[in-house]
């Protein structure tokens, strides 16, 4: 039987298991939070209030700081690009309404829209960035489109969403953080619930590679080690300014995320390192010689690459971007 196959098999066998998925990872439309409960509502008529507070306590946030939102914002809002990319994975299927893996995903992408809609609504009302060029770096986002490295292979897409989603929730719990340390208790509300989401979606990915493990190791061993060893391509890797047809924006939010410890290199390391113990690959039994040097590698890359990441020099200042002009942010 083809790889291709056996990886169909086994998605339509975790496929049975998807209602109980869909009950413990994601949460009802009428139960969850959404971005009016966070924000000044245009209802209110305290509304014009709320938001001249929102705007003087915003005015305390550095320039890195809104950098780095605004870069978390845009790669949250091109997320038509991420449905339409899991949409094509082996083993979903669309037609006929669809099968449980496409449930998953319009359920899992319609949690994901909040995240996106909410922060774009406080960066617009903030008065601290340029929305209009913004706007323009998202619609390249999602023009330009991305590659993941995972074609249509549910093994390395879950390894990619499993890390991915983790290191959102990190982000997003920093800023989260972050804002709270200069006052903004708002927009760190709106970060700690959105990382909240994040870590519940991690967690969800990160059990269906446990499922396949536990029925197909070698294979899933190989994949892991495929992501590992070509790294994790982020999201906004393709981020560009407007009039930019190839850019280092994605090279320059990056610097700005690891000079206030938002993201850096090392929690990237720590996040291979909590998918290498959570998935208990040092205890995976029944693999083939091949998967066998697949799980030697893993378990020497963490200190190979925290090796390399201590060596790594950060620009003490960075550039500016035409999303946040440091005028708008004094």
């Amino acid at each position: 039987m083809s790889l291709k196959n056996v990886r169909l098999e086994v998605m339509q066998f975790l496929e049975k298991k998807i209602d109980s998925f869909v009950e413990e990872f994601l949460i009802p439309v009428e139960k969850i939070w959404q971005p009016t409960d966070l924000l000044p509502n245009s209802q209110n008529e305290k509304f014009f209030d709320e938001v001249t507070e929102l705007r003087e306590i915003a005015k305390e946030l550095p320039y890195d700081f809104w950098v780095v939102l605004v870069g978390d914002t845009i790669t949250e809002e091109a997320l038509p690009t991420y449905e339409s990319w899991l949409t094509q994975v082996e083993g979903v299927d669309q037609e006929n309404g669809g099968n449980g893996w496409s449930k998953w995903i319009r359920q899992w992408t319609g949690e994901e829209n909040r995240h996106g809609d909410t922060l774009n609504k406080y960066l617009y009302l903030s008065g601290r960035v340029n929305m209009r060029e913004v706007e323009m770096t998202t619609q390249h986002l999602i023009n330009d489109g991305f590659d993941i490295g995972t074609s249509n292979d549910p093994y390395k897409n879950f390894v990619y969403t499993s890390f991915q989603e983790l290191a959102t929730y990190i982000s997003h719990n920093r800023v989260a953080q972050m804002a709270k340390k200069f006052g903004d208790n708002k927009l760190s509300k709106m970060c700690r619930l959105i990382a909240g989401d994040e870590m519940r979606h991690h967690q969800a990915y990160s059990t269906f590679v446990n499922k396949i493990f536990e029925v197909d190791p070698s294979e899933m061993m190989l994949a892991f080690q495929h992501m590992m060893k070509h790294k994790i391509t982020m999201p906004a890797h393709f981020l560009r300014e407007s009039g930019q047809k190839i850019s280092t924006a994605f090279e320059q939010f990056s610097d700005a995320a690891q000079r206030i410890g938002v993201y850096t290199a090392n929690d990237y390391v720590d996040i291979m390192q909590k998918l290498i113990d959570k998935w208990q690959i040092d205890k995976i039994t029944n693999l083939t010689d091949d998967a066998e040097k697949a799980r030697d590698f893993l378990m020497k890359l963490p200190a190979r690459m925290a090796r390399v990441s201590e060596r790594l020099v950060i620009p003490e200042t960075g550039h500016v971007f035409k999303w946040v002009q440091p005028a708008l942010v004094k």
